[in-house]
């Protein structure tokens, strides 16, 4: 049980995921911006295919929250991991991905995938032209990988404090911060108590998004 059975420490990242396309395909569909993927798709409903890395994932997530919120209906294509996803999205088998920003980042920049927006509530310093896709006219949208650290349940509380101070103390550093932002992450900390109530709003957000979207796991 993710709320019972840890003590939460703190959060200490956040990665967005990024919406790309196949170029090819972005031009044979005319679809250049977060708008225009939401025209063609209400146009064309079931007729736009969207990879992820495995049902149940935050890219698979991301997909359904985007489709929830902007009232369109695609084609959710599942693999198992990242990697074949991404070839076959560069291959132009798939037409999109919610893509996490580490592993779509390096095929942005060489122009072998067209970004059209970044999940996050605010735009990633490591592609501060993107929108975000809130920004983009999908209001309320909002979807990140987070990472963090947590004890076991009943940890003593003089123990966790030193930890979370510890990890605070390494995320303020240059070189820390240095080495998330490569890989499209912004540090985050906070106290325990503010990480626990993170992970009950996430919790709860995600459980809407999986009852609404019919997500499942097999």
């Amino acid at each position: 049980d993710p709320i019972k059975d840890f003590a939460p420490i703190t959060l200490v990242a956040g990665v967005p995921n990024i919406l790309v396309m196949n170029p090819a395909k972005a031009e044979a569909l005319k679809i250049n911006s977060v708008p225009d993927l939401i025209r063609y798709a209400k146009a064309n409903p079931g007729k736009l295919n969207m990879a992820s890395s495995g049902n149940g994932t935050s890219i698979h997530l991301s997909g359904a929250l985007f489709e929830t919120l902007a009232g369109v209906d695609m084609v959710h294509v599942p693999y198992k991991g990242s990697s074949p996803a991404v070839t076959d999205l560069l291959a132009g088998q798939v037409n999109m991905m919610f893509d996490n920003m580490p592993s779509a980042l390096p095929h942005v920049k060489s122009g072998k995938l067209r970004a059209l927006a970044v999940t996050s509530a605010r735009r990633s310093p490591a592609m501060p032209e993107l929108p975000t896709i809130a920004e983009a006219g999908v209001k309320g949208y909002e979807a990140s990988s987070w990472f963090g650290v947590l004890a076991p349940a009943g940890t003593p509380k003089d123990v966790v404090a030193k930890v979370n101070g510890a990890i605070l103390k390494s995320l303020s550093t240059p070189d820390i911060k240095e080495k998330l932002s490569s890989q499209g992450a912004e540090p985050a900390g906070g106290t325990p108590e503010e990480f626990a109530a993170f992970i009950r709003a996430e919790i709860d957000k995600w459980a809407k998004v999986v009852k609404a979207s019919g997500a499942t796991i097999d």
